[in-house]
């Protein structure tokens, strides 16, 4: 099969979220607000078993107020706010700001880093002349981090699931896909970290390649197997 095309996951498979307490950490500086070590050792834990940071660990508990959201949390930009702030009032931060500040502050591109390797293997596929997709549950728009980390050069198509209405595994947001990249699914590699909504691909026709969820020091070279994957192109 000669691959045309290739689509990727967001988080987890080209960029990762900073740690949770980084990313408390530069909410508190903004915001002016300080804490003792142990303050912010308690509610980095704390935030991090709820889940409350989009791109990190899943909720420990789910509340049971929140199940339902959390289902469908990826179908739109108010869905996706009002779960993770949820999730981040399970915590009693010392204040109120704090809620809309941490949620607000995942959505800039300093929040998140691109894997080692992900600029060589965008570029590779470039340079093969494959064309590029990004495929991603979630309920903002990431374009300026891949402009803000210059590679948005290297991306053809994204089908991001709030401006669909529909999340992965759904067959429609991989199609959508395709049909921007102009490609038969046949002829399509779906890249991903997540085996049941990245997965979702191989329905439409796809073939599916899985990289593993870690940070990003300790993932150099989990994508490099793409290129060989992608072979010449056309």
């Amino acid at each position: 099969m000669t691959i045309k095309g290739v689509l990727f996951d967001f988080s987890g498979t080209l960029f990762r979220v900073e740690p949770v307490g980084d990313w408390l950490s530069a909410v508190l500086d903004a915001a002016g607000i300080t804490l003792t070590d142990d303050e912010l050792a308690v509610y980095t834990r704390e935030l991090e078993e709820a889940g409350a940071l989009p791109g990190s660990a899943n909720p420990l508990h789910m509340p049971e107020h929140l199940a339902e959201l959390w289902s469908v949390r990826d179908q739109s930009g108010d869905l996706h706010r009002r779960t993770y702030t949820g999730l981040a009032r399970q915590v009693q931060l010392p204040d109120e700001r704090l809620y809309d500040l941490l949620y607000d502050r995942h959505m800039t591109p300093a929040a998140w880093r691109p894997y080692p390797d992900t600029r060589t293997v965008l570029a590779g596929l470039r340079g093969r002349g494959i064309k590029v997709g990004v495929v991603s549950n979630i309920g903002w728009d990431l374009r300026p981090v891949f402009r803000e980390h210059g590679l948005d050069d290297f991306v053809d198509a994204y089908a991001l699931s709030f401006e669909h209405g529909v999340q992965k595994p759904a067959e429609r947001l991989f199609r959508a896909a395709c049909e921007a990249l102009g490609q038969d699914p046949a002829e399509v590699l779906m890249v991903g970290d997540d085996r049941r909504a990245d997965g979702g691909a191989a329905a439409l026709g796809c073939a599916v390649h899985f990289v593993d969820h870690l940070p990003a020091d300790e993932r150099p070279e989990g994508l490099l197997p793409v290129l060989a994957l992608a072979g010449d192109g056309r």
